[in-house]
């Protein structure tokens, strides 16, 4: 980049350097959960279920990842998408007792769920309060 380029940015470049990624955390498979009730017991722990082809699923993200402003060490923040992972939201939803819904955060604090919104009740603040 020349010296030059740099008077070049447009309002959307500097939106982009001003991004904070939000910090998922990939679940895909069914060991992850006793390791996620066991990190539950350090720290709290979050787990956004989300359907890919819903559009009311994609807004309620991206209104949560607009807002969410807690960092990897208050709070782990797992990304489950339905559609690849059936059987593992119909796993969090036997073993912790929690109608499945889409979209949906499910908090869990020393191993039991301490908090679960779905929809527009998904709400980052929501989350702070479990730090």
């Amino acid at each position: 980049m020349g010296f030059l380029d740099m008077f070049k940015k447009t309002e959307r470049d500097i939106a982009k350097e001003e991004i904070v990624e939000t910090p998922w955390h990939v679940l895909s498979t069914m060991e992850q959960l006793e390791e996620i009730i066991e990190e539950s017991k350090n720290k709290p722990v979050a787990v956004f279920k989300h359907s890919t082809r819903c559009g009311i699923s994609r807004m309620v993200l991206k209104q949560f990842e607009k807002n969410y402003d807690l960092s990897d060490d208050q709070l782990k923040l797992y990304f489950l998408d339905l559609l690849q992972n059936r059987d593992i939201s119909g796993e969090i939803a036997n073993r912790f007792k929690v109608q499945h819904e889409s979209p949906q955060m499910i908090v869990l604090k020393d191993g039991e769920v301490v908090h679960h919104d779905s929809h527009q009740g998904i709400d980052a603040e929501h989350l702070e309060r479990f730090i």
